[in-house]
Order: structure tokens, then sequence, then C-alpha cells
């Protein structure tokens, strides 16, 4: 194994380690500080991260708003108070070693405000910025506004390409880094894009090529690239360490950071980490931001997909192969269906999904009566925690809509991950991870059910394993 030499980031020496961000309470700063304080990049969430009380509990984010804008105000309040708390509990344990970087999700609902209102309080303190789930134009002038570099999380030197030419270029010197995320490999939602199979995975070696050829045009051949998703053992890439065609490289580490002493997720969930197999994780498009996601494939993913399986097409009207009236379905007795799709929908009702509800594709989806209140129940409670969201038809707009109707093929992933994220059952939520997660159980630092404290972690990578 090649030495891991340090790297020259945002005007101090680090090692090329950093630390995924996973929002949620999840990259917190127990653990980010102890991964800067390993000589790496710790990254904290603010992403509706925890806040505290005087007496050093954690504030339970719940909502007393009437109304979803009222709702969402008090979303946007838990956020920057969180991110805040956060960052300074990182930086105390980080004993003024390695970095730190806050991660934030441009579709989040109000990313622009918690963005402005963490960095007011903590521009001292981090040194950057590490965004993506969409396209963060502003991202490079809100960082640069507060003297803090900027780290673009991208899938495809095309689409680093649309943001330098229209909005990265004019702060170039507190570009940090570029982000590339394997979209077929990293946890959370990935950026595939409607040309690319999410069952073809494609080697990332040609895109990062790719990426930093295009960066050497823009004259920025000496800005690192970061390599995430789908990285466990830095000897299987030893070949990207000091290679010329790559230039500066550094390595991201998510779903590996989750098992240490200090991770905040639940002993439960830590234990399940080293049981997961190859086929555990599932790249799915369940999610209410629209893009493809990776998470354990658990009771609440299987009821996900059984749901969107229970779903016919209708027709108000008698047209083509819908020509066979669909009488069973209540406030909805005028409709057509194939002749097909009523014996399945006879079937399932007869299995004790009985509630139909409307999707706005034109279609049914038949579900319990106990899930379809729940999911009613989860759309009313919305808080506008995406910037559009399509289970309950929030935008962060004037009009705080979309315009469509909600999906209740979806669900209200701020609700799972603030349960899971919180103690909740792990199999009953969403447990986002990346495609690598089984190697908790193959991978022999783990033996015997050990758990390494984070500087364990980092000196184990440093060596290749």
């Amino acid at each position: 194994m090649k030495p891991l030499d340090a790297i020259r980031l945002a005007g101090r020496e680090v090692l090329p380690l950093i630390e995924g961000g996973k929002g949620i309470a999840i990259s917190a700063g127990v653990s980010s500080g102890p991964w800067a304080a390993a000589g790496g990049i710790g990254t904290i969430s603010a992403v509706n991260a925890d806040s505290y009380d005087s007496q050093g509990n954690v504030i339970p984010q719940i909502y007393h708003g009437k109304t979803r804008r009222d709702r969402h105000e008090e979303l946007v309040r838990y956020a920057i108070d969180g991110g805040i708390a956060q960052v300074q509990k990182a930086f105390d344990l980080s004993k003024g070693l390695g970095g730190l970087n806050i991660n934030i999700l441009w579709e989040m609902g109000g990313a622009e405000r918690v963005l402005h209102g963490v960095l007011e309080k903590t521009k001292d303190l981090v040194q950057g910025v590490t965004c993506g789930a969409g396209m963060p134009y502003r991202l490079a002038e809100i960082a640069a506004g507060y003297g803090v570099y900027y780290y673009p999380i991208i899938s495809s030197a095309r689409a680093f390409s649309a943001l330098w030419r229209r909005a990265y270029k004019k702060f170039s010197e507190f570009l940090g880094a570029v982000v590339y995320e394997d979209p077929w490999l990293a946890g959370g939602h990935n950026g595939l894009s409607n040309s690319e199979d999410p069952e073809v995975p494609e080697d990332p070696y040609p895109r990062v090529k790719l990426l930093r050829d295009q960066m050497r045009e823009m004259g920025l051949g000496h800005v690192p690239i970061v390599m995430a998703g789908g990285v466990w053992y830095l000897r299987d890439w030893e070949h990207w360490i000091d290679n010329e065609e790559l230039g500066p490289i550094m390595f991201q580490f998510g779903t590996r950071a989750l098992l240490t002493k200090e991770s905040p997720i639940s002993d439960q969930w830590k234990l399940s980490l080293t049981s997961l197999k190859k086929e555990s994780i599932l790249l799915h498009r369940f999610s209410p931001t629209g893009f493809y996601s990776s998470a354990v494939k658990n009771n609440f993913l299987t009821e996900l997909e059984e749901r969107n399986t229970h779903q016919i097409a209708f027709s108000p009207e008698l047209v083509g192969d819908l020509d066979t009236l669909l009488e069973v379905v209540p406030k909805h007795k005028g409709v057509f269906v194939t002749s097909g799709d009523r014996t399945r929908a006879m079937e399932w009702m007869a299995q004790g999904y009985t509630a139909a509800l409307k999707t706005p594709d034109c279609t049914f989806i038949f579900v319990t009566p106990e899930k379809r209140e729940e999911i009613r129940r989860d759309q009313t409670d919305c808080m506008g925690c995406l910037s559009q969201c399509r289970f309950s038809n929030w935008a962060d707009n004037e009009k705080n809509s979309t315009r469509r109707k909600a999906d209740p093929r979806s669900f209200c992933i701020q609700k799972t991950l603030q349960e899971i994220a919180h103690d909740g059952p792990i199999e009953d939520n969403l447990m986002f991870s990346g495609h690598n997660g089984y190697q908790f159980g193959l991978d022999p630092f783990y033996s015997n059910g050990y758990i390494p404290s984070v500087k364990e972690l980092v000196e184990r990578i440093c060596t290749g394993d």
C-alpha cells in the first residue's frame, strides 16, 4: 500500500480522508469532531441536526404550527439551531486538528436560509460546505460570502460543467474540492441521470478521469477530486493514489463511518450492520425527492414495494382495454380498468388491502385501512422539509405547492429519518446505506462484534485496510 500523504486543503494540512455527510442527526459533532482530530475532514450534517436544552438533552423536533407554512418556519429554526450546536460540539472535540465541513442538501426546504443561518454563527469554526442533491448554483456565492470553501457533490462531469459555467467560475478561489459521488454505489440519494441504467453500474475511473480532464481545461488541475461511494479498502484504490491522470485525489467514507464507538446511531442499528448481505441494499425510487436512493431493504422498503405493486391504471371513461367497470372503490365507482386488473384488485381486497388511494398518474394503489390513515396523517402533518415533495405536494414557493396531487406511493422522509435517528425501530424506518454495507460482515476488523473508535478506524483506513 502506498503511503497516504497529507494534502493541503482550505489552508491546512489534512489526511485525504473525508467523513461522508449523513443527514438528520447522523453526521453529528460527537463523531465528526473525532474524525477531524484524527487528521481528516469531519463532516457535520446541517440537515435538521439535533440541538440541546440547558441540561444538554436533545430537544425533540415537535411541530405546533397550524399550517404547513408555520411548521416550515419551525423546521428552519430547528435546522439552524441544530447545525450551530453540532458544529460547536465538533469543533470542541476536534482539538483544532484536521478540518471541519458542514453538509447540506440543496433540495431540502429552506436550504439557503439554513446555510446562511448556520454559517453566520460558525464561519470561524468550519472550513467548508459540501452540498449535493440537486444543482446548487448559489452554493459558491453563499460560501464565499462567509470566507469558507465549497465542495459541490456531483455524479458526472457534465453536471460540474453546468455548475462551473453558470456560477462557480466567479468564485474559483473558494472551490475546495469536487466530490464525485458514485451514483450506483453511494448511500442516500444518488445522482443517476435518465440516460444511465440503474441496473448497470459503470466503472468510476473513466468518469473521474473525464472530470479531471475537464477541470484541467478550466484551470482547476490542482483542485482535488473526492471519490465518494463504494470506497472501503484503500488498497483497492491504490492505483488512484499519485496517479498523474487523475491528479490530487481524496476519499470519502460514509457508510463505514457509521460503525464506530462515537457514531450516534443506536446499538440496534450498529448490530444490524454486521449482518448485511450484498443483496440487502436496494437502489430504489420511492423517495419523495424523485431521486434514486440506496437503503437497506427492510420491512419499510418491502411495504413500499408492495404498495407500488398493488397498483392498477384506471380511466373515468371507457377507452381501449380499460373497458371493465370497477365498482368496489368508494367515491370512484364510475371508473374503468382492464378486466385483469379488476380481478387483481378483488384479490388484494380479499387479502385485506381494502383501501384504494388515487395517485397523480391515474392509478389506484390498494393498501390496508391502517396504512391509508397513516399516509393521510403524514401528508397532513407535512412541515415542508423538501424544496419539492411528491408525497405531500409541498413546494418551497409562493403557493407552497407543486400543483400536482400528493402521491401516496411515496412517504414522509422527515418522519422516518427522525425516528430511526432517535432509536426508532430499524425494520420500520428508512435506513440509508451505501452498497458496500455488506463489507461489515466480511471485514476481519469487525470480528467478534468489535466496534472501533473513530481514531482507530482512520488509522486502519490509512494502512489500506
